[in-house]
């Protein structure tokens, strides 16, 4: 079978056929002389609006991340061919490790060491609270939100959850729909997104939300860009409404070299990285659900354009 890849470049193919079993034939996206007429499997990230209606015999569409809004955005998607996320094991752990470290970074003020130590300056730092003093709040219980969810718990940080529908996961404080989105905002004192990319969540992380929060809050952004409000967020921690932020995710990306993010003394900038495995990791999860759809069965992950994730 021919599975092409539009994610990485033509450079990445090589590394992305070593996680695939030798039956597959990988090839590139716009190789010379591929005959669309044999690709069954697409591997995408960017893909130019209605390439893949171009691919007659496609069997499944594969997001090489676990966002796929900007795939479905295209408005010559094949409806009739599933659209997969991408969620290996290792994006879970990846994402759990990310948020950890985000959060023990705004408990420990890590930005201000960080600007210090590019000062040169030898201050005394004296963070004013342990990470375990304070409530982590993840909007987005997902399988990423539920693996970050026990990976702050065994840190000994009390975590609570929001999201569409109510969770059963132990020793999490589970709220669910809009009627108590208040409620889990007014007891977190430490805001981490991972929601997904929907109507519904686009602008979310805005003044009206954060106002909610304890003063003071911590933020850690890792759901999409386009569910956060920039300036909204810097005059939060300009007004001491927000403490610190961790913001890996911006809308556009790459973050403008002039954006004031980037040197705003509240907020450690990272380039969207939190939970991405690497390619072999992705390329063997994909094989997997591959192998699944050519035995029948239904697929983990799979692209539900009426929730929008």
């Amino acid at each position: 079978m021919i599975l092409v890849v539009k994610s990485g470049g033509a450079e990445a193919v090589p590394e992305w056929a070593a996680g695939f079993p030798s039956h597959m034939d990988v090839r590139w996206w716009d190789e010379p002389g591929l005959d669309p007429a044999l690709v069954e499997y697409a591997v995408v990230w960017d893909p130019e609006p209605g390439r893949l209606a171009q691919f007659p015999r496609l069997k499944a569409i594969f997001g090489s991340g676990a966002g796929v809004d900007h795939i479905a955005a295209d408005p010559h998607l094949p409806k009739h061919v599933p659209l997969i996320r991408c969620v290996p094991w290792e994006a879970a752990q990846r994402m759990g490790e990310f948020v950890c470290w985000a959060v023990l970074s705004l408990a420990k003020e890590a930005r201000r060491m960080a600007l210090q130590q590019a000062a040169r300056a030898w201050e005394n730092v004296d963070p004013p609270y342990a990470a375990a003093a304070r409530t982590v709040g993840i909007m987005g219980l997902g399988a990423m939100g539920e693996h970050t969810a026990r990976m702050l718990q065994g840190l000994g940080i009390p975590v609570r959850g929001w999201s569409r529908s109510r969770k059963d996961i132990p020793g999490v404080a589970s709220f669910a729909g809009a009627d108590e989105l208040d409620a889990f905002l007014a007891g977190t004192d430490v805001l981490v997104c991972l929601l997904p990319a929907t109507a519904e969540t686009t602008g979310i992380i805005a003044a009206p939300l954060l106002a909610k929060l304890p003063r003071g809050a911590g933020l850690v952004q890792v759901g999409r860009g386009a569910q956060q409000v920039l300036p909204d967020i810097l005059a939060a921690l300009d007004s001491g409404q927000l403490s610190g932020a961790v913001l890996d995710v911006f809308t556009p990306e790459p973050l403008p070299p002039d954006n004031p993010a980037w040197t705003h003394p509240g907020v450690i900038v990272t380039p969207h990285t939190a939970s991405l495995p690497t390619r072999a990791e992705r390329a063997r999860y994909i094989a997997g659900v591959i192998a699944m759809l050519e035995r029948g069965e239904t697929p983990p992950h799979l692209y539900d354009p009426a929730r929008g994730y």
